[in-house]
């Protein structure tokens, strides 16, 4: 069997589909076991139904529904008869039996047809009812490897909730060494989703990516995207219209994983954060809880993929954490504080009061990630040598006794973070104010270079990057001639300098 032929409407995710495609062609003997994740709507279930019509044999995409166990085992039982041309109305006793006759693989007497491909869609909603799914795969697994007929079936398992998906194969998990494909879905970044978007004009993409993110099942729920930067009536019309699906987006989010119990709590720490509380003591001095009460659930968060958790660059200190999902700090920052407003249509005024906190708290720090991405992947060799680990970190100026957070470090590829003493390769500022960036803003950064030095870092071939949404004056682009000055705007983001 052939490499499966690339569907032509799927759109980007080269990697994933050579990934899977492999996997679903290959005709080695047994059961092979894939793992798919990603969060609600990045496209897995579109990505799995093309990869199914492009097999061979037969084939199922069952999806997985909310249900009692034994409604679910009857969905499953209708969809594989139908696959497999077995008679109507057949019905299976227990799970094991019907995973045993989907996947070929019977309890005893002469192997059984079964399918050529299996996926399993939301299998978290399976394992909610039925618990013991996971081992009867291990079962049925391990069963397989001694198939004499040689038979290959290849079974994928698909969840949004990341929590569950990764306990499928962690620990003393049934599947654990089992899955020979652990694939994650990431959202596009914010390069692909411009294109995805078919959005020219750089400022509207960016404010496109700092609202709904690299999401790209959300352009399948909205008119469009906005025409031009003034987002009023777009927004009227999508994420603060409370009859559109993305005005309950957050809610809808947080259901997605079983351990979020206390929904108070999380709702709570979510807030904390999209108000710029990034440390765990910060969290805590608004919950009015330490960092061991804070522990468990911020681990849960960001194994369910709601926060980014992210160290210093240079020294090894608490980590901070940051909102994953832009329209969840959309949610906090403008929907939540004027949620009466826009209920009673009066969308204009909210979205008027509430741009000081969507400028500091959606797109700040949107520009600031941004500004880290582009580093890492778009900025090519103007630095000189190849960019390794991209992040932040926070330098401390003992005179002053003050701190000051650089929004973009990077390291050169393989020099590990926290390496006392190693090369800064960059240390930049990221701003989106309305001000061009100026003189001062370089010389803060000559400042904050000065401080990395004499921490014992090695600045002798430290590029300094300012990246603005607005632009430079006219007196910084002329104080910028050295080829370690840097100045980076929007269009450049986007990639008008390199003609993509």
């Amino acid at each position: 069997m052939g490499v499966l032929r690339r569907p032509p409407d799927l759109f980007d995710r080269e990697h994933e589909w050579s990934e899977l495609a492999e996997f679903a062609s290959s005709v080695a003997p047994g059961l092979r076991i894939a793992l798919v994740s990603g969060r609600r709507r990045v496209g897995k279930s579109y990505l799995l139904r093309r990869l199914a019509e492009a097999s061979t044999g037969p084939t199922l995409v069952h999806q997985a529904r909310e249900l009692s166990s034994g409604q679910a085992l009857d969905e499953f039982a209708s969809d594989v008869a139908d696959a497999l041309g077995l008679p109507g109305g057949v019905r299976f006793a227990t799970w094991e039996e019907a995973l045993r006759a989907a996947l070929g693989v019977p309890r005893r007497g002469s192997p059984a047809a079964g399918l050529r491909l299996l996926v399993i869609d939301e299998l978290p909603y399976l394992v909610a009812a039925a618990p013991e799914i996971p081992s009867i795969l291990q079962l049925l697994h391990d069963e397989a490897r001694t198939r004499p007929d040689g038979a290959s079936t290849a079974l994928i398992l698909s969840g949004s909730s990341l929590s569950v998906m990764s306990q499928l194969h962690t620990g003393s998990a049934p599947l654990r060494g089992r899955a020979l494909l652990d694939l994650s879905l990431p959202a596009f970044d914010y390069r692909t989703s411009a294109l995805y978007w078919d959005v020219s004009d750089a400022d509207t993409a960016f404010q496109l990516d700092a609202i709904l993110g690299g999401t790209p099942g959300y352009r399948a729920l909205v008119p469009g995207p906005p025409a031009s930067p003034d987002l009023t009536t777009w927004l009227g019309r999508t994420v603060l219209n409370p009859a559109s699906v993305l005005y309950g987006e957050k809610s809808v989010l947080l259901r997605e994983d079983p351990r979020m119990v206390d929904i108070a709590l999380y709702n709570s720490i979510l807030a904390a954060i999209a108000e710029g509380r990034r440390t765990p003591r910060e969290i805590g001095s608004v919950l009015g809880r330490d960092f061991n009460g804070l522990r468990h659930p911020l681990a849960v968060l960001e194994a369910a993929g709601f926060v980014l958790r992210s160290d210093d660059v240079l020294t090894r200190k608490r980590p901070v954490y940051a909102l994953a999902d832009p329209i969840v700090a959309f949610t906090e920052a403008v929907i939540e504080p004027h949620r009466a407003l826009i209920e009673e249509r009066d969308v204009a005024t909210a979205w008027q009061l509430a741009q000081p906190s969507y400028l500091s708290r959606v797109v700040g720090p949107r520009f600031e990630h941004t500004a880290r991405v582009w580093t890492a992947k778009y900025a090519g060799d103007r630095f000189g040598t190849a960019v390794g680990h991209v992040g932040s970190a926070v330098v401390n100026e003992a005179e002053r006794r003050t701190q000051h957070e650089i929004d973009v470090v990077a390291l050169p590829r393989g020099v590990p973070p926290f390496t006392p003493g190693a090369p800064v390769l960059v240390l930049g500022e990221a701003k989106a104010t309305a001000r061009p960036r100026g003189v001062t803003d370089l010389r803060r950064l000559e400042r904050l270079r000065d401080l990395v030095a004499a921490r014992g870092y090695d600045v002798s071939g430290t590029s300094l990057l300012l990246v603005s949404r607005s632009g430079f004056d006219p007196e910084l682009l002329a104080a910028a001639r050295d080829e370690r000055i840097h100045l980076v705007d929007l269009p450049t983001l986007y990639g008008a300098d390199h003609g993509t």
